[in-house]
């Protein structure tokens, strides 16, 4: 019997049509023989939809349009199945669109990768691919990321964080803090991806202008020293905390002179005279780096030590400064869910695209058997002795 799998793309994110381009491309490597594939899409308003026109990417070319050609849809948990239900159902329509099995998170940024998704599942006890909630959270939270990343000891250039809020209150401060950073420094709201939002600044002005752009993406805005002359090298891990395995390194380029990896060198870098977007497979890039054995092999650890402590799993990527000069490395972010599942890396590293799918399903699985096995609640029969006056202050 085929395993019913869910793949689940889209989300209220700034990063919506790359998530639908990578939730394709899985569903693509998902094989046909061993699993029924199900396209769930989350439309920008958060509402669920199913159906067969979701498997034509030419259909997302309206957005309204896909969603008229749709089923709209919700998940309940039912007995030991988690089934997909029609939001509106005729008289004589189907009561359900059958089971999901396990789920397949593939969608960027906020409300998707930020663990927003993953606490649904769980709340289903539904299987799913890539990091757990708490893991996910921390994942596209920088702030947060960071605090961890330095407190484990790992490399990371100087920074400080504010809310964007506080510009106005605490303008001198702020200024204050970035002029210990001495310009240019790059500005990033703490939460968001694909380079959106992101920017640098050669002095107060500009400083100014770059913060007010990335508070309107996020109320934390994250202010680091800029590393110069860059090289910007990435690396995929895949796993749990209980074994995990590097992938080879990529060194990634700008389509442009400009100082930032921005969304068009991300998805539109390699596509001269190419028929539609390819997703982060699309970057200018080279595989494997070309760099020092020393510095390749220092910088697949860090990577595997970043998944860790941050408490990943699935495939995930890490995205590594360098300076060019002296050959530096500096831990930059985690992408939880990374563009294309950074598929690219691991075909060049021996794995193929339908097998590293096969990992993530199977690392699903393993881990909702072990979640299975352990204590989540605890009985008592409290509530039988329970009185209003008994009740005051009961929680100390």
């Amino acid at each position: 019997m085929k395993l019913r799998t869910a793949v689940f793309f889209g989300g209220e994110s700034v990063e919506h049509e790359v998530s639908i381009i990578s939730g394709h491309q899985a569903m693509e490597a998902l094989n046909p023989d061993k699993y029924e594939v199900i396209p769930i899409y989350v439309a920008k308003d958060r509402k669920l939809y199913a159906g067969d026109a979701l498997r034509d990417m030419r259909n997302f070319r309206d957005l309204e349009e896909v969603k008229k050609k749709c089923t709209q849809v919700t998940l309940a948990s039912a007995g030991s199945q988690v089934v997909i239900q029609p939001v509106k159902s005729g008289l004589f329509g189907k009561k359900d669109l059958g089971t999901i099995d396990v789920a397949i998170p593939v969608m960027h940024g906020t409300n998707g990768e930020d663990g927003t998704i993953q606490g649904l599942f769980e709340m289903l006890k539904l299987p799913y691919a890539g990091c757990d909630l708490i893991a996910a959270a921390v994942g596209q939270d920088k702030v947060h990321q960071k605090y961890i990343l330095s407190g484990a000891g790992l490399p990371i250039t100087r920074w400080f964080w504010c809310y964007g809020s506080e510009l106005e209150s605490k303008k001198e401060e702020i200024l204050n803090q970035v002029h210990k950073l001495i310009y240019p420094v790059i500005l990033k709201p703490a939460c968001t991806g694909s380079s959106v939002g992101i920017s640098i600044a050669h002095n107060d002005e500009e400083y100014l202008k770059c913060f007010e752009n990335a508070a309107q993406y996020d109320l934390k805005v994250i202010t680091e020293k800029v590393v110069k002359p860059m090289r910007e090298v990435n690396c995929s891990v895949l796993g749990d905390s209980f074994h995990a395995e590097a992938s080879v390194l990529e060194e990634v380029f700008h389509s442009s002179d400009d100082e930032l990896l921005d969304y068009k060198d991300k998805y539109q870098g390699g596509s001269k005279g190419a028929k539609g977007s390819k997703g982060m497979a699309n970057t200018s890039r080279k595989v494997p780096a070309e760099l020092p054995e020393g510095v390749t092999e220092l910088i697949r650890n860090y990577a595997l030590e970043t998944f860790r402590v941050l408490g990943s799993s699935g495939v995930c990527r890490i995205d590594f400064m360098m300076d060019a000069e002296t050959n530096t490395v500096y831990v930059n972010e985690i992408n939880t869910i990374p563009g294309s599942l950074s598929f690219y890396l691991w075909e060049e590293s021996g794995l193929k695209f339908p097998e590293l799918m096969d990992r993530l399903v199977q690392l699903a699985l393993d881990r909702e058997r072990r979640r299975s096995r352990m204590i989540f609640s605890y009985d008592t029969n409290l509530l039988s002795t329970y009185s209003e006056n008994s009740a005051k202050g009961a929680k100390r």
